[in-house]
């Protein structure tokens, strides 16, 4: 039997639809759930949620293949769900636990999975986007045709070491794709008040770096823009800029009550572009898909995410020995 085809874009199967949908769920109910355990005191420091901007990450990487590389800045929870990184070892690594990713030593900002080619959240700003042209560089000068993914802020978008990069990284054609998810606020100051040009991709045009805007609240639009991208760094034209127009729903971190915009904003945002209820309503509207099946998608994430809290509650506290372990010397 043929596939049933979704609405809008007859090239996206039902399973694809779903699969994305349950990729993006997974990302805001960890979110969510991990928005409580900071409240409860449980991960101190910084927590930035990526909450809202699922679809950029989702999308993306619908478009890689095994050997691909991703590295991205302090807002990393999403990403390092969306490259199959476990939700335990992520939970426990946001609390500080044995069980986390870096053995509890790392928190949110120092995650790093060597298995799924995930390099890290970068707490410097702009720091990741040199580093994710030098992961490029290794697999140029390997011979291989993968690509690096180095995602970044509008906020990292007016560093300096950005436009450096994007100069070497055309220079020696690396495949590297610039991922901008443009939130539109950065920290806390709108991109009308810290930013004149009228595009950020735009910029990477002085270094003959092509690369376009896309929609970043719509993972199809996403996936489309990617598969673009990759297909121009696979040929060895060098880099591709994508600058996602997506939006974060929470404060930066934790941290920020966001009095920097309205309410009344949040909530457009929320009911007339949120990329979750996107994907449910061509699933529904389309009839791929029905209310109790994606009820029941939704209550098997949250049993996966509540089971993560409860993994990373359980794990012990790093022992006093782990402090002289990975140290470079």
């Amino acid at each position: 039997m043929a596939t049933k085809k979704a609405p809008e874009k007859s090239n996206v199967s039902k399973e694809e639809l779903l699969k994305f949908y349950r990729e993006m769920l997974l990302i805001r109910r960890f979110e969510e759930k991990a928005g409580q355990l900071y409240g409860m005191g449980l991960i101190g420091g910084f927590c930035h949620l990526y909450i809202g901007q699922e679809a950029v990450v989702v999308g993306l990487e619908a478009c890689t293949k095994e050997g691909d590389k991703r590295i991205t800045s302090y807002r990393d929870h999403g990403h390092m769900l969306a490259c199959g990184m476990d939700a335990n070892g992520v939970m426990a690594e946001l609390t500080g636990r044995e069980g986390g990713y870096s053995r509890g030593k790392g928190g949110s900002m120092h995650m790093f999975s060597r298995e799924k080619h995930f390099y890290g959240g970068h707490g410097i700003v702009g720091a990741q986007v040199p580093l994710g042209a030098g992961l490029a560089f290794a697999d140029k000068y390997k011979g291989n045709d993968n690509v690096t993914f180095t995602y970044f802020g509008d906020g990292a978008a007016n560093q300096g070491q950005v436009y450096e990069t994007y100069n070497m990284a055309e220079l020696w054609a690396l495949p590297v794709i610039f991922v901008i998810e443009n939130n539109h606020y950065a920290m806390g100051t709108s991109q009308a008040r810290s930013t004149k040009s009228e595009t950020l991709f735009g910029r990477g045009l002085a270094y003959g770096i092509p690369g376009e805007q896309v929609d970043g609240m719509d993972v199809l639009a996403v996936k489309e823009a990617g598969e673009k991208a990759v297909a121009h760094c696979r040929a060895g034209k060098g880099p591709y800029i994508l600058e996602m127009m997506t939006y974060r729903y929470r404060g930066h971190s934790m941290s920020d009550p966001a009095k920097y915009r309205t309410r009344e904003e949040v909530e457009k945002m929320k009911s007339e572009k949120d990329a979750i209820e996107h994907v449910r309503d061509l699933l529904l509207n389309a009839g791929l898909s029905s209310d109790e099946e994606l009820k029941a998608i939704d209550k098997s994430i949250k049993e996966v995410v509540n089971a993560s809290a409860e993994f990373a509650k359980a794990s012990p506290e790093p022992a006093l020995s782990e402090l002289w372990t990975d140290i470079y010397a």
